[in-house]
């Protein structure tokens, strides 16, 4: 009695829970496996490594059903020809799942196909000819399936692959997730919760896995995926069905294709059958299906339609090098990165994967490689030949499905032993720190230096890679006797060291002249063995020692007085360490331009995008023109005056009179106009500095202002109620925080290197956010919020 009123409760609640979890379209339901294989020529491949057909092609396919299978399933394969002509009835193929002699299916792709979908439909009897009638009725609508579910079909496969490699890493090494999740999502293309990352380790992968059907970003722009397999446009019926006219609307990758097809297979039934529409998943010769809502087994019964791989030539891939900076082939656990390659690691397309080395000597070899997702490239499988040699270049090839690929050229290096010389020569001077240059060899192959005396003591050496193939350091050699010394130059991988002979040699102290400027304060020492140079007395005035640089041309001695110096000449007297004192005639120069900065402002070369960005004093955006104003303050600026600009790389840029890039106001006020990024190129950024040059008379290097790259932030969304919201924009890697006070108290790191579209923060008390930009770190940029 009290059983029977609960059923129609319990079916009420199951109607409304159904369509609730239908609207999700997160096609977790598991659907039937399927079997099946392609054989082009003589080469046969499982449904998994094909990313495209041909007429031509034979496929087997079958259904794997499990043994106690009820329902029986028809197995149709239909070839397409388009939107707007309908295929003929013998370009449907169908296969009895449940008849051991008539399960199977071997076909061939007839010539002038252009879209082959697979439907899996309830035997009703006579539903063959149903399934072929309505497809022949409406072909567009299973031309657009096709594309776009085996689009979504791809992206499933980058999430799941993104899934997998969270889950193992969380499993066997949570605390990688904070280096290895950027590298995931960004050779994915995934999009990433940076904040998962600041949460306790054991959180962090379910964090960064929740919310999947969100996750999936665009893998190329602008086009999808199914188009970069093939090379062929979309046809028109899916072109005008992305439209917003068309209906189709700005859908999101993967889910939002999938939700379109299923809106349209919703409105398309027939009183024998509705369509369902799946994803497959290729993993070797498995067709895994999944579907995003229950099938029926009731009129109207449902019949699953899922892609199979798209018709045409397959393109090959196209991928790049991860960037210009070299590798060393020798390097263990070597793995060369790639760019725009989600479809590497999330399918089974690529094969036979190797990269082709060129030596110097001409000859070539294969070095077998293996994609590796956690680290965004793919990684050299076993040691190097022992014969190798210098490497000259490097190719990835393989295949992509049943054709072969080349490229792209990948930056390695590796060289033989006896490649490193020193520059200039192998003569080094001891009682003092003596810098270095080696030139010949593979840069980014060197793992250790070290100096060897004639004892044996050996002592590491740092050193930088300043080129390809120069290694920069200072030899350690204060407190080393004259004589043999040896550099050791240590290899990755089993190649011996290079051995470079040195000869330890004394110096003595020279000085060349002593360089003033009436109105410094100081001048500059030039001379050899300038450390044993203690002060110099000149005119009245003492001079104290500075710092001391050391040059391919001799030694520079800064000296520093206690006053200005004044105009004249006179013979100076230069005191040593060990008691000495050496005479020099000593003449002052004019004096050196100085100037100081009026104003500076920003002239805007672009309309801005998103919420405007106001910056402190002193910093401007870096995609704008500059305008300044000096006052000359000491010295002149004459017609042939020249004020030099320089950034944080060195780099020296001239703004002339005669040029435009100076005007005078007045006798001693002139302004400047300059854009950075025509200066310095579009990765100029940080502080830039002038001064003024006259005549030969260099003046002192002085702030000018620092230039920032600026996100684009689009808004900040804030849900009526919860603590947080959600900022959108992009560029948003030139952020190192996020605060919604000006004290930072309750900041937002943003991850080094950061490439997502949103970050999530707290949400702000005031209507002003707070930024920290990486290339102005010591100043704070504010954002007014609309409303």
């Amino acid at each position: 009695m009290l059983r029977m009123p609960l059923i129609p409760l319990l079916l009420a609640l199951l109607a409304i829970a159904l369509p609730a979890r239908a609207q999700q379209n997160a096609f977790d339901l598991v659907g039937p496996d399927l079997k099946l294989s392609v054989t082009r020529g003589d080469a046969t491949l499982p449904i998994g490594a094909v990313p495209s057909l041909l007429p031509g092609d034979k496929l087997t396919a079958e259904a794997v059903l499990p043994p106690d299978q009820s329902a029986r399933y028809l197995l149709i394969i239909a070839f397409l020809r388009g939107a707007t002509n309908p295929p003929p009835k013998d370009w449907f193929f169908v296969a009895e799942t449940w008849h051991k002699k008539k399960n199977r299916l071997e076909i061939e792709v007839p010539k002038g196909a252009e879209q082959a979908v697979l439907l899996l439909a309830p035997d009703t009897g006579g539903g063959f000819d149903a399934v072929r009638d309505t497809v022949r009725g409406r072909p567009g609508v299973f031309v657009r399936a096709a594309q776009d579910m085996f689009q979504a079909s791809l992206d499933r496969a980058r999430l799941d692959a993104f899934v997998a490699a969270i889950a193992r890493i969380g499993e066997s090494a949570p605390e990688r997730l904070a280096t290895d999740a950027p590298v995931l999502a960004n050779a994915l293309r995934i999009k990433l919760n940076a904040e998962c990352l600041t949460r306790p380790r054991g959180l962090q992968a379910a964090c960064l896995t929740q919310n999947r059907d969100s996750l999936v970003l665009q893998a190329q722009r602008g086009t999808t995926l199914a188009e970069t397999l093939t090379g062929a446009p979309v046809d028109l019926a899916y072109s005008l069905a992305a439209t917003p006219q068309g209906g189709g609307g700005f859908y999101s990758p993967y889910i939002g294709l999938a939700r379109d097809v299923a809106k349209l297979f919703g409105a398309f039934r027939s009183p024998q059958y509705q369509y369902l529409p799946a994803i497959a998943i290729g993993r070797g010769d498995t067709l895994k299906l999944l579907l995003n809502s229950a099938p029926s087994f009731q009129n109207p019964r449902s019949v699953l339609v899922a892609p199979l791989p798209p018709l045409g030539a397959a393109s090959p891939p196209i991928w790049q090098a991860g960037g210009p900076t070299p590798v060393c082939l020798a390097k263990p656990g070597l793995t060369l990165p790639l760019e725009d390659a989600p479809l590497l690691y999330a399918t089974d397309f690529g094969r036979n994967m190797s990269v082709r080395v060129t030596g110097t000597d001409g000859k070539s070899r294969d070095l077998a490689v293996t994609p590796d997702v956690e680290k965004g490239g793919v990684r050299l499988d076993g040691g190097l030949p022992a014969d190798i040699g210098t490497v000259a270049n490097a190719v990835l090839q393989g295949r992509w499905g049943f054709d072969g690929f080349s490229g792209p050229r990948l930056p390695v290096q590796l060289d033989a032993m006896g490649a490193w010389r020193a520059t200039p020569d192998s003569n080094v001077v001891v009682g003092r720190d003596h810098p270095l240059l080696l030139h010949g060899g593979a840069a980014f192959c060197v793992s250790q230096i070290a100096l060897s005396d004639a004892s044996g003591t050996r002592t590491p050496v740092p050193f930088k890679v300043t080129g390809q193939d120069e290694l920069t350091m200072t030899l350690p050699l204060k407190d080393v006797k004259p004589g043999s010394l040896t550099l050791n130059v240590v290899r990755f991988g089993t190649a011996p060291p290079d051995t470079i002979p040195l000869t330890a040699r004394l110096e003595a102290s020279r000085l060349d002249r002593f360089v003033v400027h009436e109105g410094d304060q100081g001048g500059m020492l030039e001379g050899a063995r300038l450390d044993q140079v203690t002060g110099l007395d000149w005119k009245g005035l003492h001079f104290a020692a500075g710092a001391l640089s050391r040059g391919s041309k001799g030694d520079r001695l800064a000296m520093t007085a206690e006053s200005a110096i004044p105009a004249g000449d006179g013979e100076a007297v230069v005191r040593l360490r060990d008691g000495r004192s050496v005479k020099l005639a000593v003449r002052s120069a004019g004096p050196r331009p100085l100037a100081t900065v009026l104003s500076r402002a920003a002239v805007s070369q672009q309309a801005k995008e998103g919420l405007a960005i106001t910056l402190p004093d002193g910093v401007l955006p870096a995609d704008t023109a500059i305008d300044f104003s000096l006052r000359v303050t000491r010295g002149t600026l004459g017609d042939s005056g020249v004020v030099e600009i320089t950034g944080s790389d060195g780099r020296v840029a001239q703004l002339h009179l005669g040029d435009g890039g100076l005007q005078r106001i007045g006798k001693d006020v002139v302004v400047a106009h300059f854009a950075p990024r025509a200066l310095f190129g579009p990765g100029v950024a940080g502080p830039l500095r002038f001064r003024l040059v006259q005549d030969g008379a260099v003046g002192d290097w002085q702030p000018l202002v620092a230039v920032a790259r600026l996100p684009v932030l689009s808004g900040l969304t804030c849900p009526a109620e919860g603590t947080h919201c959600t900022l959108a924009g992009r560029d948003l890697f030139v952020v190192a925080a996020v605060s919604g006070s000006a004290d930072f108290a309750q900041a937002t790191q943003v991850p080094l290197g950061f490439v997502g579209s949103s970050l999530s923060l707290p949400k702000p008390a005031g209507k002003s956010l707070y930024l920290r930009l990486h290339d102005a770190p010591d100043s704070i940029a504010s954002v007014t919020l609309p409303g």
